[in-house]
């Protein structure tokens, strides 16, 4: 076996006549300093048996090739997440034109669907094959998808490469938290994955903008844009992602695919019930109802199947074995829903009780984007300092409820320096959890976890995602249609109802001149008292996540790195020279 600068191994006992050599090395990844020790015919002791190899020493500063592999990791956070903010404001006008009125759910949806149930079986392919394989694959599939997409000239032709984004960006999610947790020991993943993920929260300031103006313009550039983003990314991953690949036992043959015949159709089944109950059918329509039994009852069958059957399991049931990984999850799962409950119901209310258009709406929700981005990175600079991360979990829940306690106090005539200070106040609680909540899951687990973990991980982030619009739209909507008596304009009224208040937030803007007052005054109560409800619901969800940050322990965060997917590492000559 090559011998590599970037680990430390432990030491085998040597007899007592045999003299050894101490070697010291700079670790060119993490600029670690590293020791080994040769016996006296220059042969490097390898590891113990089952151990890993691990990185220690005082550490310096950080080589070229990890900066290089940041900017790629960016890069992709960056960009899928842009293109999954973006078509928000874009939608109306590409199902205007591609004539996809009649398939709009699917047009909005197909990207979600993919993207979430591919992320367990691209965690275990980067155990199988290594992390860069995967994630060339990923990049290839996102911008393939962004060209077909682009270039739609059709409903059919658009969904399908929405599709094949959903692809590549499900296997990006996963993957950034994959190689970050191999780059960097446990104790510090809080502070680069925050780094990383402020990407994210540029795209998600700059999506809702940029949509609004290229769906104007030429909304084909949304995902034109996506090309030279994309290609920067692979070339960067090509040049300097030169990683290990594992254990040399690995095979194409280990992949659960049992497990995945079983998961993917099941959560497809529950994703297609919660993203056409309310919009396309009523909740209590059998085209809801059953598509959700039948995932959940797959859903089940498909755990069991993992714990009793799986030899290699695609969701090993040991994630869940401890309190910490436990709890991290449910964590992530409610923050995850009060993020996307928060994102999408506050242009809610710049555009239908403040009056603003969909692009100042867009503007007005920076606050909160660009919010969310510095607190995600300082609650991982907070983390990596003091090693702690239940306590940064209780300050975030608290927080949040106070921001959405805040938002009940919303009105037209709220001066912009309060909402304004509301959302930091809000971003401040969720922000955090982005870059903090894996790596305590992290910390009860194996190394030989992390793709698992990680792939578990964005599943239940994505899913939530879902469910953070799928349950505030259910409370909104019912409100409206219980308030909508008073609003005196029938027209209006049959506007609003049945689910359509939302869609009509956005032509508020151009109404608002031509409607009485006074009936107009009556619309925006409506969706004050409605938007109120929304806000309790992430009130007592964001207080039942600070209950549920009891059941994490508190674990020490290694600050050793051990792991045998690492980056590769130049072989020394016997000399003490480097070969390439």
């Amino acid at each position: 076996m090559a011998d590599t600068d970037a680990n430390t191994y432990t030491t085998l006992s040597e007899p007592p006549e045999k003299p050894s050599i101490r070697v010291t090395a700079t670790d060119t990844i993490t600029g670690s300093t590293t020791t080994e020790e040769n016996d006296s015919s220059g042969a490097v002791a390898g590891p113990e048996p089952g151990r890993l190899p691990t990185t220690t020493g005082k550490r310096t500063r950080q080589p070229a090739r990890f900066w290089m592999i940041i900017v790629a990791l960016s890069l992709l956070a960056f960009i899928s997440s842009l293109d999954a903010m973006i078509m928000g404001t874009a939608l109306p006008t590409i199902t205007a034109q591609l004539g996809g009125s009649s398939v709009y759910v699917w047009i909005g949806n197909s990207f979600v669907l993919a993207a979430s149930a591919i992320q367990p079986m691209v965690g275990q392919l980067s155990d199988i094959l290594g992390r860069k394989t995967p994630t060339v694959a990923s990049v290839v599939l996102f911008t393939l998808g962004s060209g077909l997409a682009g270039g739609a000239v059709n409903p059919v032709m658009f969904i399908a490469g929405r599709a094949i984004q959903g692809l590549g960006a499900g296997g990006i999610y996963v993957l950034i938290d994959i190689i970050a947790c191999d780059l960097v020991p446990l104790r510090d993943r809080g502070k680069w994955l925050g780094i990383i993920n402020a990407w994210a929260g540029v795209a998600a300031a700059l999506g809702p903008v940029l949509g609004g103006v290229l769906g104007q313009d030429n909304w084909r550039w949304i995902f034109y844009l996506n090309l030279p983003i994309c290609g920067v990314a692979l070339v960067t991953i090509m040049l300097f992602m030169h990683v290990n690949t594992g254990a040399p036992t690995s095979s194409i043959k280990s992949l659960d695919v049992v497990g995945n015949l079983i998961f993917v159709p099941s959560i497809i089944s529950v994703l297609i019930g919660l993203v056409t109950g309310g919009v396309v059918y009523p909740w209590s329509s059998f085209r809801v109802i059953v598509p959700i039994v039948l995932g959940l009852a797959g859903w089940v069958c498909f755990h069991l199947h993992q714990h009793f059957i799986a030899s290699n399991p695609l969701v090993p049931s040991r994630l869940f074995s401890n309190r910490t990984s436990a709890g991290g999850y449910l964590l992530t799962f409610l923050s995850s829903v009060l993020i996307q409950a928060a994102g999408y119901f506050l242009p809610v209310y710049f555009q239908a009780v403040v009056g603003t258009t969909v692009m100042d709406s867009g503007v007005y929700f920076l606050p909160f984007a660009m919010g969310t981005l510095f607190a995600a990175a300082m609650g991982g600079l907070a983390m990596s300092h003091f090693g702690v991360y239940r306590t940064i979990h209780v300050a975030s829940f608290a927080l949040s409820a106070i921001g959405f306690g805040l938002f009940t106090l919303l009105r037209p005539d709220t001066p912009k320096v309060a909402w304004a200070w509301y959302e930091l106040i809000l971003v401040f609680g969720l922000g955090p959890s982005i870059s903090t909540i894996l790596p305590a899951i992290l910390a009860g687990l194996s190394q030989s976890d992390v793709a698992s973990a990680s792939a578990v991980f964005s599943f239940i982030k994505t899913f939530g995602f879902v469910w953070g619009v799928s349950i505030p739209s259910i409370i909104f909507n019912g409100v409206v249609d219980n308030n909508l008596h008073v609003v005196s304009d029938e027209n209006l009224r049959g506007q609003m109802a049945n689910g359509g208040a939302y869609a009509f937030a956005s032509r508020v803007h151009g109404l608002v001149q031509t409607v009485d007052p006074v009936v107009w005054s009556e619309v925006v109560e409506v969706y004050i008292v409605s938007l109120k409800a929304v806000w309790w619901f992430g009130l007592a969800l964001s207080l039942v996540g600070l209950f549920c940050v009891a059941i994490e322990d508190h674990l020490d965060l290694s600050t050793e790195l051990e792991t045998e997917y690492g980056v590769q590492e130049k072989k020394k000559k016997p000399t003490g020279g480097e070969e390439t």
